[in-house]
């Protein structure tokens, strides 16, 4: 019996996904999705805060190998007044806000934050959930707490007025990983 040519389907290559930040606890978050995602989630951490601009995010992109399907995050807090200006002028990239910092995302795990609160205050009231809290450090138990929740912390901060203290739009790229893991495997 002959064998028949193998036809080559062409590969598909799963997309890159472009994380910008400015924190340690963001990093952390990421890095914890990006574990249990298993995508090539790239995080690029620029500490140069307010100088985030379209070439810039061009030049960092430029690194990797291109695909059709790229997206770009914008990962920042809110806390310094002029940062959505700037981050708004980033073409085809999605903002991930949080107002007035990451660690209200956090917090939307635990309690239904509503009530506008400053980044102080929601560093002690995530405190009080997540024992010896320090910024840029999950510990494991905190990170299963945190997945688990995670649909929680998504309807929560979808009830949220964007921008507005207490605000995060997060929930934006674990909803885009999720419509990716679902899809076709690449």
């Amino acid at each position: 019996m002959a064998r028949k040519e193998r036809i080559s389907r062409g590969k598909r290559m799963t997309p890159n996904y472009f994380v910008f930040c400015e924190g340690d606890t963001e990093i952390a978050y990421v890095e914890l999705l990006r574990s249990y995602y298993r995508l090539p989630i790239h995080i690029i951490a620029k500490r140069t805060l307010l100088n985030i601009t379209p070439a810039l995010v061009r030049r960092c992109e430029s690194a990797y190998i291109e695909t059709k399907a790229d997206k770009t995050f914008l990962m920042y807090d809110l806390d310094v007044p002029t940062m959505l200006e700037r981050l708004r002028k980033v073409p085809d990239a999605t903002l991930l806000c949080s107002n007035p910092c990451i660690e209200v995302w956090l917090l939307l795990h635990y309690t239904n934050q509503q009530s506008e609160i400053s980044s102080h205050d929601c560093n002690v009231k995530l405190s009080k959930y997540i024992k010896h809290y320090k910024k840029g450090k999950l510990e494991i138990p905190d990170q299963v707490y945190l997945m688990q929740n995670i649909s929680i912390a998504i309807e929560r901060a979808k009830k949220l007025r964007e921008y507005t203290n207490p605000s995060s739009s997060v929930y934006l790229l674990i909803e885009d990983l999720e419509n990716l893991k679902k899809a076709k495997p690449f």
